[in-house]
């Protein structure tokens, strides 16, 4: 559905549910790798989800429409965005070094122990989700547009800059120290999954069959 997309701030929409089937993936496998995926996965997200808005949000104020149509050869006039918006873009495909990277590989790992067909399809969508995130930059930020006022648009304000630099420094941190996110939700996952774990395993249970005897049937049994 993403791929046949016109409107880039529906694209970025239908890629969000597709990171939430990742977490989803991740949670359901009731692994530490799966939980810990889910958790980095979100927080990832939530980063370069809102960056991605932003950065719509930016052209759009200058061009008045989201059709990706309309775009095409910003990194000509708009190097500086240009820049920002590869980066947010490789970070939403699960780029190495950047946030969604460590929570993907995470719960993709998590759902290999459980199955290796949850995984490969999941493994799908991700390949799927990288061809329409490049699909929406190269169609943006290369070629020609439609409208000759695309290429007379400003490069970001130093408001601008202020806005979305603070993020991609988030995501850069992320994916190059994940270890400073992971370590904080290590004992809650040790406390989910603690409560998921059964009180007893199955192999000690007994079950008895035939009549059970009471303690006081057990008194007159030895009278």
């Amino acid at each position: 559905v993403a791929l046949v997309q016109s409107d880039m701030k529906k694209l970025i929409a239908y890629s969000s549910v597709a990171h939430m089937a990742i977490v989803t993936i991740g949670l359901f496998a009731f692994n530490r790798q799966g939980l810990e995926g889910a958790m980095m996965v979100m927080l990832g997200h939530g980063l370069v989800s809102g960056a991605l808005f932003l950065c719509v949000g930016v052209i759009y104020d200058r061009m008045h429409t989201r059709e990706i149509a309309k775009y095409g050869g910003l990194s000509n006039n708009m190097p500086k965005y240009a820049l920002l918006f590869m980066l947010f873009t490789m970070a939403s495909v699960g780029l190495p070094g950047t946030s969604n990277f460590v929570g993907e590989f995470l719960a993709l790992v998590g759902a290999y122990e459980i199955s290796s067909w949850v995984a490969f399809v999941a493994t799908i969508g991700v390949i799927l989700g990288a061809a329409y995130m490049l699909y929406l930059y190269a169609r943006v930020c290369y070629g020609t547009s439609s409208k000759p006022d695309a290429a007379a648009m400003p490069d970001l304000t130093p408001r601008e800059v202020a806005m979305l630099v603070p993020i991609a420094l988030a995501v850069l941190w992320m994916g190059v120290y994940p270890e400073s996110f992971l370590a904080p939700m290590r004992n809650d996952v040790g406390s989910i999954l603690a409560r998921l774990a059964p009180t007893a395993p199955e192999s000690d249970a007994k079950v008895a069959i035939g009549p059970v005897k009471t303690p006081a049937a057990h008194a007159e049994a030895h009278h």
